[in-house]
């Protein structure tokens, strides 16, 4: 059966009326053609029925994650999260209701980030199939990176046994290496690779820094998806410059009632326990 045209915009279309973004699409074969994925992580692993995965991004809002490490942050990932399952399961019983056996593959898959330590990869990657779907390239970071948003991007993946038309993959790389987020990483958790964009992660050191902010209702970090130049959100933020993150731990060191910093500590210091100013 050839891939469905009509159908892609109606998906589209209901999808943002549930409140997407980004809706891209992946035919089962790009997991077998690039070969990145182990076997048993690929879609038709999990359900034999899926013949394209439709990946679904909304974006994290770029003054608000500025003020990480902040139950402010804390709030609007529990929402991106809530919205993306949202989205995911009201799309698969649309589809299903068209005729086309559909699911969903949850955001994010584990259950506390103990089990993350003791098996750190999940069921299924969201951002392999972004990738799949030229929605963007994987970053430095590990991280989906888009023209839209760079990585401040969060992702559901619905399964459907419809053959729907492809998205081309982005070829050029997304990721311009610039090394501010391994700088910037509180726990030092990116070693750079020289034969590729992406580095060598120490998810172990990673997931036991969320555990502390964590404690302190403060978590997620974010800091590699705050701190990366690329994306046009910044443009509509007008949050342009780097050096302004670059400076940050040594000028509120220097002083912690800098006013270029002031909402950002202002956040870290309300709702959230501890005396974090960064």
């Amino acid at each position: 059966m050839a891939p469905s045209k009509g159908m892609k915009g109606r998906i589209i279309r209901k999808a943002k009326s549930l409140g997407a973004s980004l809706v891209n699409f992946a035919p089962t074969a790009r997991w077998d053609e690039f070969g990145e994925v182990s076997p048993g992580y690929r879609p038709k692993a999990l359900w034999n029925m899926v013949e394209t995965v439709i990946v679904i991004g909304v974006p994290m809002l770029l003054p608000v994650l500025e003020s990480t490490p902040s139950i402010n942050y804390q709030e609007m990932y529990n929402a991106t999260n809530s919205l993306l399952d949202h989205i995911g399961f009201r799309l698969s019983v649309w589809l299903n209701d068209q005729g086309h056996a559909s699911i969903f593959m949850p955001r994010d898959g584990y259950g506390n980030l103990e089990i993350l330590l003791e098996k750190p990869p999940g069921c299924f990657s969201h951002v392999y199939a972004a990738k799949y779907a030229g929605q963007g390239t994987i970053a430095y970071s590990h991280n989906l990176i888009t023209r839209e948003y760079g990585p401040r991007i969060r992702l559901v993946s619905i399964f459907t046994s419809l053959k729907v038309a492809a998205d081309p993959v982005i070829a050029e790389e997304i990721c311009t290496k610039c090394d501010v987020c391994r700088r910037l990483c509180p726990s030092q958790s990116f070693t750079t690779r020289p034969d590729s964009i992406i580095a060598d992660m120490d998810v172990d050191s990673c997931t036991r820094y969320h555990q502390e902010l964590r404690q302190e209702n403060r978590w997620p970090c974010g800091i590699c998806c705050k701190v990366c130049p690329v994306g046009k959100d910044r443009l509509l933020y007008e949050s342009t410059n780097i050096g302004l993150y670059l400076k940050e731990k040594e000028a509120l060191d220097k002083d912690p009632g800098d006013p270029r910093y002031k909402s950002w500590v202002h956040q870290r210091q309300h709702g959230s326990s501890g005396n974090r100013i960064y």
